[in-house]
């Protein structure tokens, strides 16, 4: 039950930890010691790199580790025609720790821009990924609405927010086009929502600010769809369903079952890569909506929050858990999550990153 096409039996959810030069890099073309150009240098060789690795320790996709980034969401929404990024007030608060205080603000008519940065970001992984299949991520259009909602939103541009989701499912309709036609063939959406909903501390907080769990599912649903429709066969697409990764902390906690039906039983997208690394993400049973076809269950058994190696024989006693409830033939396995969703990353060391890695693949071989 070997496969050869996207998601594979061992896959990934993207980023890595950053490299101590590429930080330091980073840091000295803020303060304007080298220019654009010399960073983009650093970052090129460093994705040289990180994608000699991801093949050395056996997989068969690779990223570009998101280097280019300092957030996994952010840096993609800013770029988009009728946002901005500011600062906010204060940052995301996890679970001890708060991230920097940046937001994003929708300030005009929502659109793909042609000339997107991340475009070349992955033509250039593109360039370097040898005979290995070039994996981009972006975040999934629910996130730009969910984190801020409708205070986040012009009123004088979106008056009523049927028009606002209707732009946002066309702009990621024309990205998921933009990135086709720059030869990208597996796109993966990130999106922290999904899990939120299913969370009863976060869905009391989207009661309280006037929004509604169960319509907001529904409405993430149909934007989803809506964007992929008219998917070129050739282009698989999974979303990551995140609880939330900063510096080894999370945010959400909750099993999947309150947004299953709609998730699992309605979203089209190829694959779903699901955190289950801990208790926090409930059991295997809503894994029972996902309709049997083609359509994948990515299993993150192997956490990336910290360096302690996981017992494979266990993983595969939860693997085949899972498949009481979805056919083995739809399942793969990856870590949780990245590694670093942010440039700051977890708490883990390099050395044991690729453990994890290695630790995927070989279990990957085993049971299939």
């Amino acid at each position: 039950m070997q496969r050869t096409t996207t998601p594979f039996r061992a896959d990934t959810v993207g980023s890595f930890l950053r490299p101590a030069p590429l930080k330091l890099a980073r840091e000295q073309f803020a303060s304007g010691e080298i220019t654009a150009g010399q960073l983009r240098q650093v970052e090129d060789d460093a994705i040289r790199h990180v994608v000699e690795q991801q093949r050395a320790n056996g997989l068969q996709v690779v990223t570009d580790g998101e280097f280019r980034r300092a957030w996994w969401h952010f840096d993609f929404f800013g770029d988009l025609q009728g946002v901005e990024l500011f600062e906010a007030e204060q940052g995301i608060q996890f679970n001890g720790v708060q991230t920097k205080a940046h937001g994003v603000k929708v300030t005009g008519k929502v659109a793909f821009n042609p000339q997107h940065p991340m475009l070349d970001h992955f033509r250039f992984l593109q360039s370097v990924a040898g005979d290995a299949v070039a994996k981009m991520t972006i975040p999934s259009p629910s996130v730009l609405h969910f984190r801020g909602g409708r205070q986040v939103i012009d009123a004088t541009v979106y008056p009523e927010l049927d028009a606002y989701f209707a732009d946002l499912a066309q702009t990621y309709k024309d990205a998921i086009q933009a990135f086709y036609a720059a030869g990208c063939r597996y796109l993966q959406l990130d999106d922290t929502v999904w899990a939120y909903l299913c969370s009863t501390e976060q869905q009391q907080q989207i009661r309280a600010r006037g929004d509604d769990p169960h319509a907001l599912a529904r409405i993430y649903a149909d934007v989803l769809n809506a964007a992929l429709a008219d998917k070129p066969a050739d282009l698989t697409v999974g979303l990551h369903v995140c609880r939330g990764n900063f510096r080894s902390t999370w945010i959400s906690e909750g099993g999947y079952e309150p947004v299953a039906e709609i998730l699992f039983g309605r979203v089209n997208v190829d694959a779903f890569f699901l955190e289950y690394d801990n208790e926090r993400a409930g059991g295997f049973e809503p894994l029972r909506f996902i309709k049997p076809g083609h359509q994948q269950a990515v299993l993150g058994l192997i956490t990336t929050k910290t360096g302690e190696l996981e017992d494979p024989e266990q993983v595969k006693v939860r693997l085949r858990e899972a498949a009481q409830y979805v056919d083995l033939s739809q399942i793969c396995l990856s870590p949780q999550c990245g590694f670093a969703s942010t440039e700051e990353g977890n708490s883990l060391s390099e050395a044991q990153q690729w453990q994890k890695i290695r630790l995927v693949v070989e279990v990957a071989q085993q049971v299939w």
